[in-house]
């Protein structure tokens, strides 16, 4: 839905701007909008919104089109959003509910590792009795990332789905945050109803706590979202916010977050990826630059910041470049994510259509010079001019590549340690965005 409204967009700013390119550019936008199941009221009020903002006088320094495309996009924002929600807590129990394959379990650990990062500690409990091993998968997933998990298995005698809920409450008594990792069906029947409300009335009831609902849904259900996201208000009798899983491109999960709006629930996060941080507060802003291809460097550097280990960086900042703070530099770029979700953050760059084949090359490369790197001997890390022929022959037996994939990791690093020797400490000890992507550019 909102790639054509982004190729809409491309088109008017690559015309003229009259009264026929803007009357064609919010059909194009009604037409859509439509397809999403925004109400129409909504619809006609942005639609002479812009009208009414397109016959104004552009501020100083900004073209005729530039006023236009903000205008549009100030008025999707209203409808994606409009504003951040605030999410503040204390002692909250969040009750997470959705249908199968929405992600629930993964959305809970991701959840827990987002507040974590927030100095809340936090606990989960397995409340899905229905899905085979549904406990044993939570806590395979908390274990792996430092979380405590509570379900059937921590009791001795066989309990009903409330009696290990309330143990599982009490037993995480000390912690900020419980997260309830619910079953799911395939389709919202009277079980999974009965069920979700029985689980909601029982924690609201505890005094000492805040319960919230959030529903779990697939970004990619697309307009389907509004009518799922209304059917799990009525049973839990009230849904607090949504989280949209599987946002790995934000076109994809644009009609959901639209249909989400007309259903009057807000969404408070979206999951955008199979790593536990690829998970972040939804801000309507950013979401809409990134849609029309606008960038959003706010989002990039916050992604560099919490992939940076700061104990990294200041190895990276201390002596000369050598092939092992190259690979802690690589270590981090991966965990930032793939090219394509990097580079969509950044202004101007979704125009440029880089074809894909390209981005997977770069990212084969990290990869690739990873496990040559770690076929090298400390010796050879620390003093990368010793490497002759012998040992290239040596390194690229080791690490299952070709000599000649050897002797281009060399010799991108003979490059990214001649730039870097150019830059100033100073500018490089400022959060270090532009030198990653910098030395991603040299790797890519």
């Amino acid at each position: 839905m909102f790639s054509k409204i982004k190729n809409a967009i491309i088109k008017f700013k690559n015309g003229i701007a009259d009264k026929h390119s803007i009357e064609e550019l919010i059909k194009e936008i009604q037409r859509n909008l439509i397809k999403a199941d925004i109400d129409i009221k909504i619809i006609f009020e942005l639609s002479e919104n812009i009208r009414k903002k397109a016959k104004e006088p552009p501020n100083i320094g900004i073209s005729q089109k530039e006023h236009i495309i903000n205008c549009v996009y100030e008025e999707l924002v209203k409808i994606l959003g409009q504003k951040k929600q605030d999410l503040n807590f204390k002692k909250d129990i969040i009750v997470l509910a959705g249908l199968y394959g929405s992600g629930k379990t993964t959305t809970a650990v991701k959840l827990a590792y987002y507040y974590r990062k927030h100095n809340f500690s936090v606990g989960l409990i397995c409340a899905d009795f229905d899905r085979p091993a549904a406990y044993e998968q939570l806590n395979q997933f908390a274990s792996n990332n430092n979380f405590e998990t509570f379900g059937i298995n921590n009791l001795k005698n066989q309990k009903n789905l409330i009696d290990v809920i309330n143990n599982g409450i009490d037993y995480f008594d000390n912690k900020n945050i419980i997260i309830i990792d619910t079953a799911g069906r395939s389709s919202l029947n009277d079980e999974l109803k009965k069920e979700l409300k029985l689980i909601t009335d029982n924690c609201k009831a505890k005094q000492s706590r805040n319960t919230k609902t959030y529903l779990v849904c697939s970004g990619d259900i697309g307009k389907a979202a509004k009518n799922l996201a209304i059917s799990f208000k009525e049973s839990a009798g009230n849904i607090d916010g949504i989280i949209l899983t599987k946002m790995d491109s934000s076109a994809k999960g644009g009609g959901a977050i639209s249909s989400c709006y007309g259903a009057k629930a807000p969404v408070l996060f979206i999951g955008n990826g199979e790593k536990i941080q690829d998970f972040e507060e939804y801000d309507p802003v950013r979401f809409t630059s990134r849609l029309l291809g606008m960038g959003d460097l706010k989002g990039l550097i916050e992604k560099i910041q919490n992939s940076v280990n700061e104990e990294e960086m200041q190895k990276i900042m201390q002596g000369e470049l050598n092939i092992e703070t190259f690979y802690l530099q690589i270590k981090n770029i991966k965990k930032m994510g793939s090219f394509s979700k990097i580079f969509e953050m950044i202004p101007g760059f979704n125009s440029m259509k880089i074809p894909e084949n390209i981005m997977d090359t770069g990212q084969k490369n990290l990869k690739k010079y990873e496990a040559i790197i770690n076929s090298m001997t400390k010796q050879e890390k620390h003093h990368p001019e010793i490497i002759d022929q012998y040992r290239i022959n040596r390194i690229s037996k080791g690490s299952g590549v070709q000599t000649s994939d050897v002797k281009e990791m060399l010799k991108q690093f003979r490059m990214i340690k001649k730039m870097q020797k150019k830059m100033q400490s100073k500018s490089f000890m400022k959060g270090g965005m532009g030198n990653i992507l910098k030395n991603m550019k040299g790797i890519f």
